[in-house]
Parts: structure tokens; sequence; C-alpha cells
């Protein structure tokens, strides 16, 4: 599956809100997120106007890693 090569920090972060993530702080240019969903997970995510394909690529990664979900599927989900 093709990762959207337009997506924003912000935008990941509002994204994640349907999997349980809250923003729990943001210091500069970095956003922080927590859910309690499946186990406490912490992810930090860069506030940037667009996020460079492997970053997005990592962050998709560990969301799908702690979800226990395919990242594919995430992926699908979040960009029907």
């Amino acid at each position: 599956m093709r990762l959207p090569r337009d997506i924003g920090g912000k935008n990941l972060a509002q994204l994640l809100i349907r999997y349980g993530y809250m923003v729990t702080r943001q210091t500069g240019s970095h956003i922080r997120l927590t859910t309690h969903r499946e186990g406490e997970h912490h992810l930090t995510i860069p506030a940037h106007s667009e996020l460079r394909l492997g970053t997005l690529n990592s962050i998709l990664q560990e969301v799908a890693r702690h979800l226990k979900k395919d990242k594919n599927d995430l992926v699908k989900e979040l960009w029907p």
C-alpha cells in the first residue's frame, strides 16, 4: 500500500485519535501522543507540515506493532 506524500504531523495525530491516542504534550516541534488501548504506549511525532516517508513509515510500523495489526491494514483504515 502506498503511503500518502502530503501528510503532516498534526494531521497524523488527528487520525490516530480513532485508535485511542491523545495528545499529552507538545514540546517545540514534536507532539507526544499516548494511548492506553492494548496497554500504555507513547509515540512522538514531528509537527512538520509534511512528514518524510521514512518517518511516516516508522511511526505507522510502531502503531501497527502496538495494536497488533498489519501495517498495510492500518494504512487502509487511515486512508480508505
